[in-house]
C-alpha cells in the first residue's frame, strides 16, 4: 500500500473539508466570477451587492448584537446593510465582495432608477426596475397564472430581459415610475407570482446558489420592458384591509365574495396555443373548483378546449383530473 496524501493539500472535496484552508472559501472560480458579472452589471447601470449560496446578502451586518434603533440602513458609512448597500461603484463591490470571500452570486437593487440605461442615454425619465418572479414550486405554474391576469385584465405581457432559476421558474424584469413605488409581495397577484419591489433584490444572472446556477433566456431581450399601465396599477394598488359584509337571514354579517373571473378562465382556455392546450385547460379548472364554479364551468371549459383543437374524451379526462386534484 501506498503512503496515504496528505489531507492539506488534497484537492478532493474531502481533503478541503479536512485541510487548513479557510472554511469560508471552497468555491474561489465562483466568488470570482460572480464579482465579474457583477461588475458588468454595474456597468449596464444597475446597482448590486453581493450574496451568498442561499441568496442572502454575503456581507454580515456591523450592528450584530448591537442593534439600532431605528434599524440603520447605512447611515453609518460602514457596509453590511444589505440591499442598502446596492451600489455601481466598481471600488464598492469590490470592497464588498472582499469582505464576502463565500459570496458565490449578486443581487440587484429593485426600485431604483438605472444610472446609465439606454432610456436615459436617449433623455428618457429615470424608470425603476421591477422583478416578477415566477415559481414553479410546490404545484405552483405562476406563468400560467401571469397569463390569466393578463387576460382577465387585458394587458399584452412584453418581450423582456427574463433571467431562469434552479428550480424551473423565471425572473422577468420590468421597468416603472418611480411614484407611485410598487412595493414587494409574496403571492400577493396569484400564487406562485412574488415582486420584487422598492427594498427589494433579484438574483443576478451568473450567479451560483446551492440549487443551482442563474441563467439569462436566450433570445430574450437584454433591455427591460416597460411594464403595462395596468399591471402597474395591479401591482400598486393598496391591498384590501377586510372584505365587505352583507346581512344574512339571520342578521349575521358574511364577507361579500368578489366576483370569480369565469369569463376570463374561458377565454383563457379558448385562447390556448398549441402545445399548452391542456395544461391551461387544467390550470382553469383547478382555478374554478377552488371557487365553487367547477359544475357551473364544467360544460364551457369543455366547449373552450375543444374549440382549441383538443378532442371532447381529452378534455374531460383533463377535467376528471382536476376534480380529482
Amino acid at each position: 500500500m501506498g503512503t496515504p496524501r496528505s489531507t492539506a493539500t488534497d484537492p478532493s472535496p474531502t481533503g478541503l473539508r479536512n485541510s487548513r484552508r479557510p472554511p469560508f472559501r471552497p468555491y474561489p472560480d465562483a466568488h470570482a466570477a460572480a464579482l465579474a458579472h457583477a461588475l458588468h452589471a454595474a456597468e449596464r447601470g444597475y446597482s448590486v451587492i453581493p450574496l451568498t449560496r442561499t441568496k442572502h446578502p454575503a456581507v454580515r451586518s456591523p450592528h450584530r448584537g448591537h442593534p439600532e434603533t431605528p434599524p440603520c440602513r447605512g447611515a453609518c458609512g460602514r457596509i453590511g446593510h444589505g440591499v442598502h448597500d446596492a451600489t455601481t461603484d466598481p471600488l464598492g463591490i469590490r470592497r464588498m465582495f472582499a469582505a464576502a470571500p463565500w459570496a458565490t452570486g449578486y443581487g440587484i437593487a429593485c426600485g431604483l432608477p438605472p444610472h446609465h440605461l439606454i432610456g436615459i442615454a436617449c433623455g428618457l425619465p429615470p424608470h425603476h426596475l421591477i422583478g416578477i418572479d415566477l415559481d414553479t414550486k410546490h404545484g405552483a405554474d405562476a406563468l400560467t397564472a401571469l397569463r390569466l391576469l393578463a387576460e382577465q385584465h387585458r394587458f399584452p405581457l412584453p418581450p423582456t430581459v427574463t433571467v431562469r432559476t434552479p428550480s424551473g421558474g423565471r425572473h422577468l424584469w420590468l421597468t416603472g415610475p418611480p411614484a407611485p413605488p410598487v412595493p414587494n409581495s409574496v403571492g400577493r397577484l396569484a400564487p406562485g407570482i412574488d415582486i420584487r419591489g422598492a427594498g427589494g433584490y433579484l438574483v443576478g444572472p451568473g450567479s451560483l446558489t446551492a440549487r443551482g446556477r442563474y441563467v439569462l433566456a436566450p433570445g430574450a431581450p437584454h433591455v427591460p420592458a416597460p411594464a403595462p399601465h395596468a399591471l402597474l396599477a395591479l401591482l400598486t394598488a393598496r391591498p384590501a384591509t377586510r372584505t365587505a359584509a352583507r346581512p344574512t337571514a339571520h342578521g349575521e354579517d358574511t364577507p361579500t365574495v368578489p366576483p370569480q373571473p369565469a369569463a376570463a378562465l374561458v377565454r383563457f382556455v379558448r385562447s390556448s396555443p398549441e402545445g399548452q392546450r391542456n395544461a391551461r385547460l387544467f390550470w382553469a379548472a383547478c382555478r374554478a373548483h377552488e371557487a365553487g364554479l367547477d359544475a357551473e364551468l364544467a360544460a364551457r371549459l369543455l366547449d373552450a378546449a375543444c374549440s382549441t383543437g383538443l378532442t371532447e374524451a381529452e378534455a374531460r379526462t383533463t377535467l376528471a383530473s382536476a376534480r380529482r386534484r
